[in-house]
């Protein structure tokens, strides 16, 4: 005769650990549901904080036009010496923005008016341009600028969409000297700078080959 095949059911204590261990889809599923919902929106919050920013400056201790200006005109013609700018970091031999002019370089700046009189030129520069070799000055130029790309973080890193907001200030200055003493302060610029740039490509990441595909 063929043999029955009997089945063992398993122990109360077996079935009692199997039902603890399977997750209660009641209870998992809400929770779940609200973990995948608080990282979505995490994720959008934060997108646009991954869009990528730079700057472009020049190594200055200024950190705004109103400190550059301030700097500036804390000179005293006749009394503020050499020295002194130089331990503030107005120096061209410490600070690459600031450039040493010779006597024709300030000449060439400031000589080439002919319809100035002498006695219309401030007692500074009046002062340089008769010191011979004696008369020697600063050139400063400084620019900030910070790039920050905003706008749709998916758009922007498909490259549908790109969009670029740019802010700084451009400072310039010009500072005589007579031997060790600055005679002549003046300043000028862009207090504020704020560009922005778009660049759309229709064809997102493919915009490349449809360019590379394109008749010529």
């Amino acid at each position: 005769m063929p043999r029955r095949m009997q089945f063992r059911t398993a122990s109360p204590e077996l079935q009692r650990l199997r039902i603890l261990g399977e997750p209660n889809s009641a209870t998992a599923s809400p929770g779940l549901a609200l973990a995948v919902s608080v990282l979505a929106c995490a994720m959008l919050a934060g997108c646009q904080s991954l869009l990528p920013s730079g700057r472009d400056d020049t190594v200055v201790q200024w950190r705004s036009f109103e400190e550059a200006r301030a700097a500036i005109e804390a000179i005293e013609p006749f009394h503020t010496t050499r020295a002194e700018l130089s331990a503030q970091g107005i120096d061209p031999y410490k600070n690459s923005s600031v450039s040493l002019m010779s006597y024709p370089d300030v000449v060439q700046r400031f000589a080439s008016g002919a319809s100035v009189r002498p006695d219309q030129l401030d007692p500074g520069i009046l002062n340089c341009l008769t010191s011979g070799k004696q008369c020697t000055g600063y050139s400063i130029a400084v620019r900030h600028m910070t790039r920050k790309r905003v706008g749709n973080f998916w758009a922007d890193s498909f490259s549908f969409r790109r969009e670029t907001v740019s802010t700084g200030y451009n400072f310039t200055a010009t500072i005589l000297f007579v031997g060790e003493y600055a005679v002549f302060a003046v300043y000028g610029g862009q207090p504020m700078l704020r560009e922005r740039s778009v660049q759309r490509n229709p064809l997102g990441p493919l915009q490349g080959w449809g360019d590379a595909l394109r008749i010529r």
